[in-house]
């Protein structure tokens, strides 16, 4: 049967606890849509941020530059194998051809051997692993023969290396298009924050920054120190030349330069080739452990992954492309923003 009981009400209670509750939320609620907006960070803490949204995006330029650096070699070892490869099978059909003829002019005389025939069907390779067949072989035909097994042997490895390094070549692109987002995306973040400066702010930034860059062409003190070699003095001299040339990720000259761009595009304009990045600059040349040992135009390296690195100028300064927003310019080593790990002479 049916229960017809009316429902329980609620209690007092229950109903004066349920209020409360809600009376606090609407009361929470007020308080939130009339707070005040989170304060707005100062220019100071904007530029603090940014120089560290560079900093980091200057680290992923070298890796970025070194997956360039790798790419550029695997296509022109490509390209290299894949001509060998060609010539290799050039010489192969002709040897071919070679073994054809001849079992042209035994057919035509109706004498052919039938060791030459069987080749013909089947796989110089397999057919001279039968030690027994090559009883029934002239001396010519051994040798032309192993020339066209060796010849199989050979191309065959050339085109496994031609299709890993492809391969490679697959991987790195991947690598590249991913380092180039990173630095993409710290450059936007970077650009975000300023653009949230009002534009005095920003204005203001730009004139220290312009200052700066004035302030290390015209006051700089190199002291006395002498170039560590001839091409150690024609590199200096090259970089010099392009005081106040913008600094761009990934870029080598001749009018904008990353850090290990200009030293490698200054290296090259006296006749020496350097690496790209500046990790593997670091791994050439003379290493110099002590900042008091060093010479004009020796390599010098910060921060403890070595992604920045500048040429010594003398009296403990670096000429060098800083990072993003900066031009190339004289600095003290001491302002880096890194430490300094050591110098090479090349």
């Amino acid at each position: 049967m049916a229960s017809h009981r009316r429902p329980k009400q609620p209690s007092r209670t229950r109903v004066t606890a349920l209020t409360t509750v809600a009376a606090a939320a609407v009361a929470l609620s007020a308080q939130a849509a009339n707070a005040a907006p989170s304060e707005k960070p100062s220019k100071s803490e904007v530029k603090a941020k940014v120089d560290k949204l560079y900093e980091q995006a200057e680290q992923a330029t070298e890796k970025y530059n070194g997956a360039k650096e790798k790419q550029e070699k695997l296509q022109k070892q490509i390209s290299t194998l894949q001509d060998k490869v060609a010539r290799g099978q050039a010489d192969l059909n002709e040897l071919r051809e070679g073994i054809g003829t001849m079992a042209s002019a035994q057919y035509r005389t109706g004498s052919i051997d039938p060791s030459v025939q069987l080749f013909l069907s089947a796989d110089p390779d397999d057919y001279l692993d039968k030690a027994a067949t090559l009883d029934q072989l002239s001396g010519q035909q051994v040798d032309a023969l192993k020339k066209i097994q060796e010849k199989q042997r050979e191309l065959a490895q050339e085109r496994k290396e031609a299709s890993d390094k492809l391969k490679d070549l697959a991987d790195t692109r991947t690598e590249l298009g991913k380092k180039k987002k990173e630095v993409q995306g710290k450059l936007a973040e970077a650009q975000r924050l300023l653009n949230s400066l009002t534009a005095k702010e920003r204005q203001e930034l730009k004139d220290e920054q312009t200052r700066s860059s004035r302030s290390s062409e015209s006051r700089v003190d190199l002291g006395n120190s002498t170039p560590a070699s001839g091409r150690a003095a024609a590199a200096f001299a090259a970089a010099q030349s392009k005081i106040g040339s913008p600094y761009v990720y990934g870029a080598t000259g001749p009018s904008s330069f990353d850090c290990s761009g200009l030293t490698s595009w200054a290296y090259a304009q006296a006749g020496v080739s350097i690496p790209r990045t500046s990790q593997a600059q670091a791994n050439i040349g003379t290493r110099i452990g002590s900042q008091s040992d060093l010479q004009v135009g020796d390599l010098v390296f910060f921060f403890s992954d070595l992604h920045h690195v500048g040429l010594y100028a003398g009296n403990g300064q670096v000429l060098h492309a800083p990072r993003t927003g900066t031009v190339v310019r004289y600095e003290s080593m001491s302002t880096i923003g890194g430490p300094f790990m050591f110098g090479v002479r090349v």
